[in-house]
């Protein structure tokens, strides 16, 4: 469509024709066919440039978490020389960025980088981007959509957390800080896993290794040390702001990671399915993914969910549950899915002690507190510190 100066060429072409009708005049009438050709050119050089266009782009990384910055690449290139380049691209729900060339030739390209802080948690869409063309003299200009769209997932903020939950009458000095990987019996197939220092390597797969360029293990069978399940509250209820909501997210997703780095292998529950399992580096972003997108949610029956789960044979060595503010419902579902599990945790956002907690520490549980704008960390550290001192008490 024209531009601003299009469209004030386009009103003095018909001004000069008025005026070539009103006096004659030769000379008007070849200025006002000039400006209107280069109205009518201009069109057609910019549909004719258009489809000589291609666009990629690189966002690194694409999986972060909230409160880091991805870096967006992008490279237009064309096989023609073109004129009054405009390149917009915009990160839905975070912003947009546009770079400007005066022209493109076809031996260079324009490159374009901008930096993204992701926040908050969620997975957002990036482009497809909007690139404005002109003709030489300006007074055209087209706008067409290039390139495909891509995926940015923020998962939620994750903390550093130190020490694994050690079993009742296990003796601290003999406890390793990795879950084993050692197999008591059966030759069934499991799962491929990463690598880990200690493995016996005549259970490498090495096509699977060879794909991966990383060493991959076929396990068996899951040892039941090794088994460990995360599950987060998703009601609304037990939770005064949504910073408490957010502030569990982040603790889901802080013991995922460091369980699943210590040779633990979580299942997350987040109040729909059976869980994702955690076995591999895929299933790893996909349960952080789903941990990026949770909302919290209304009117949910958390204790016939949690049977369900319970009859489905979910066992282990450690259960952690992370709630806000402990209901009775917490507490319920708690004290059934507790029997099957070696050690048990519950990670909660509260601002100080209510009988639920006091009834979590009663069946064992270590209990892990922080605020809505406080740290897991700490309390995670003086938590496990605790057991260690207490385990062979058991």
């Amino acid at each position: 469509m024209p531009t601003t100066r299009g469209w004030a060429a386009l009103g003095a072409s018909l001004a000069l024709a008025i005026l070539w009708l009103a006096f004659g005049e030769d000379l008007l009438l070849a200025l006002a066919v000039f400006l209107l050709a280069g109205i009518v050119g201009g069109s057609i050089y910019v549909r004719l440039a258009a489809p000589r266009l291609s666009l990629a782009r690189s966002i690194n990384p694409e999986q972060l978490h909230d409160g880091e910055r991805a870096l967006v690449d992008l490279a237009l290139r064309s096989q023609r020389r073109v004129y009054r380049v405009s390149v917009e691209d915009r990160v839905h729900g975070l912003g947009a960025a546009r770079f400007v060339a005066d022209r493109i030739s076809p031996t260079e390209a324009l490159a374009g980088r901008y930096e993204v802080l992701c926040r908050p948690r969620g997975v957002y869409r990036v482009g497809p981007a909007r690139v404005s063309l002109g003709d030489p003299l300006g007074f055209v200009e087209s706008t067409t959509q290039f390139g495909q769209a891509s995926r940015l997932v923020v998962y939620p903020r994750v903390e550093g957390l130190e020490g694994v939950p050690t079993g009742r009458g296990q003796d601290q000095t003999i406890n390793t800080s990795r879950a084993a990987f050692w197999h008591s019996g059966g030759e069934d197939f499991f799962t491929l896993r990463e690598y880990h220092q200690g493995d016996d390597l005549r259970k490498v797969h090495w096509p699977s290794s060879a794909r991966r360029d990383e060493l991959m293990i076929k396990q068996l069978e899951m040892p039941w040390q090794s088994r460990a399940f995360i599950v987060l509250d998703p009601r609304v209820e037990p939770h005064a702001s949504a910073e408490s909501f957010e502030q569990a997210v982040r603790g889901a997703a802080s013991t995922l990671r460091h369980l699943y780095r210590s040779g633990y292998t979580p299942t997350v529950w987040a109040g729909h399915g059976d869980g994702t399992v955690v076995s591999n580096a895929e299933a790893y972003r996909k349960a952080m993914e789903e941990l990026a997108t949770i909302s919290p949610a209304r009117s949910i029956d958390l204790r016939s969910l949690i049977g369900r789960l319970r009859r489905s044979g979910m066992a282990g060595g450690v259960l952690v549950m992370v709630t806000g503010q402990p209901d009775d419902a917490d507490l319920a579902s708690f004290q059934l899915l507790s029997q099957d599990f070696y050690r048990t945790v519950v990670l909660s956002v509260t601002n100080g002690d209510d009988e639920a907690i006091v009834g979590f520490a009663r069946l064992g549980a270590l209990v892990v507190r922080t605020t809505p704008t406080g740290s897991w960390a700490e309390s995670w550290r003086n938590a496990m510190e605790h057991g260690w001192s207490t385990a062979s008490a058991g």
